[in-house]
């Protein structure tokens, strides 16, 4: 099963792609690799038409296509990028597609991949109960699927991915690869590895959807739950992926929610570029495990960008609060005319800016002629904090600082 997929196959895909997919940039990151503590080097799939790698595989299956196929048309179960790179790719090349969508899948994600031309159905709740409807579908209809990992053809776009990097950066010495399904990853790794055995591929996968790492290893499946990494959310991997990387990838790295993140944040800040939680998780295994890259040359595949606003509006602020760059304070102050004036005065003596002010007499368990005054600020770091927290009880203003931080309040 592991030859399925050569370098020759990977390397027909790569001209296939030549001129329609965006060769993206793969960019070494000065910033990145001095916090990592290993050389880092990142290839922005994010920047691809549809906002990630998916393009590429969609693509060669698509090409692979008898005139009837694609006469008849295709199916393909994604609330995602999947969708959108066979919905793109689809209606360039003329051929009809319907994408199967879980009926929770967010608006957006259905607008975008109707937007290129495909026929949408929402069907159940998850991804289970729309593949088996597409599974009916599929043959009500004679349509062919282009499944999102499970596939050689899919897997050999994908891995057209390691030679573009390869080539750009030939001292790479280490990839490491966000894993789902396992296509991408089983791709990467047969041209890599073809190309130069000695580099090493590791794989990434959240600690809540572990699958490739326990299917490798005969564990008991136990994947489920909130995921902000939700590309890389498959609870089954492909059984030909499987066979490769167990063959070919030399680790599978577990990673937190919190850690990616950092991941994501660490990415829009340093390098500017919009990382879905999928796309950054290679960043935040490297920072998890710095130990086991030191001194390496790794070259992480941000995967894609396709992240919702307001989550990614979330993952900011939530980033700035674990920095100690956003706080909440609570003061005690006599309740006296101008005692809240004299706490925003201080405040604004040490620089702070205050975002928000709640001033409670009512509700607190204090002293009837006492008020407790909670101030939401904007600071330069930990230590500009605690500048402001002295300055206010050196004027006679019981202080603490609130809030789900990493530190503790004195």
């Amino acid at each position: 099963m592991t030859d399925a997929v050569t370098l020759d196959d990977i390397r027909k895909a790569e001209a296939q792609l030549s001129g329609v997919v965006v060769e993206t940039p793969t960019v070494h990151s000065r910033t990145l690799s001095a916090i990592a503590g290993c050389d880092i080097v990142l290839k922005l799939e994010n920047l691809q038409y549809t906002g990630s790698f998916k393009d590429r595989g969609a693509l060669i299956k698509l090409l692979s296509l008898t005139a009837e196929e694609r006469k008849a048309g295709v199916i393909a179960v994604s609330a995602g990028n999947h969708a959108q790179g066979v919905a793109y790719h689809a209606e360039r090349l003329g051929i009809p597609a319907t994408i199967v969508m879980p009926e929770g899948t967010p608006f957006v994600k259905v607008r975008h991949t109707e937007a290129f031309g495909a026929r949408v159905v929402q069907r159940g709740e998850g991804f289970a109960e729309a593949a088996a409807f597409a599974a009916e579908l599929r043959a009500k209809e004679g349509l062919t699927l282009v499944h999102p990992y499970d596939d050689p053809h899919i897997i050999a776009g994908q891995g057209t991915i390691a030679l573009e990097m390869i080539d750009a950066d030939p001292a790479l010495d280490t990839l490491v690869v966000p894993i789902g399904g396992g296509g991408l990853i089983a791709g990467i790794a047969v041209a890599a590895k073809a190309f130069r055995p000695s580099i090493e591929v590791i794989g990434v996968e959240t600690e809540l959807y572990p699958s490739m790492y326990q299917a490798i290893r005969g564990l008991p499946p136990t994947s489920g739950g909130q995921t902000i990494a939700e590309g890389i959310a498959v609870k089954k991997p492909g059984e030909l992926p499987k066979a490769i990387v167990a063959k070919l990838v030399a680790d599978i790295l577990l990673v937190g929610e919190s850690a990616i993140e950092q991941a994501v944040q660490l990415l829009i800040e340093i390098e500017k570029t919009v990382a879905e939680g999928a796309g950054a998780a290679p960043l935040a295994a490297v920072l998890a495990h710095r130990e086991r890259f030191a001194g390496k040359r790794v070259g992480l595949v941000v995967t894609g960008g396709n992240i919702d606003s307001r989550l990614l509006a979330s993952v900011l602020l939530r980033g700035l609060i674990r920095d100690g760059r956003i706080v909440r304070l609570r003061v005690e102050t006599r309740d006296v005319p101008g005692a809240l004036g004299q706490v925003a005065r201080l405040i604004g003596e040490k620089g702070g800016n205050i975002v928000e002010i709640y001033h409670q007499r009512l509700f607190y368990d204090v002293p009837v002629k006492l008020a407790e005054i909670d101030v939401v600020l904007e600071t330069r770091d930990p230590t500009h904090v605690d500048d402001i927290i002295g300055a206010l009880r050196g004027a006679g203003f019981p202080t603490r600082l609130l809030g789900n931080t990493a530190r503790a309040s004195d």
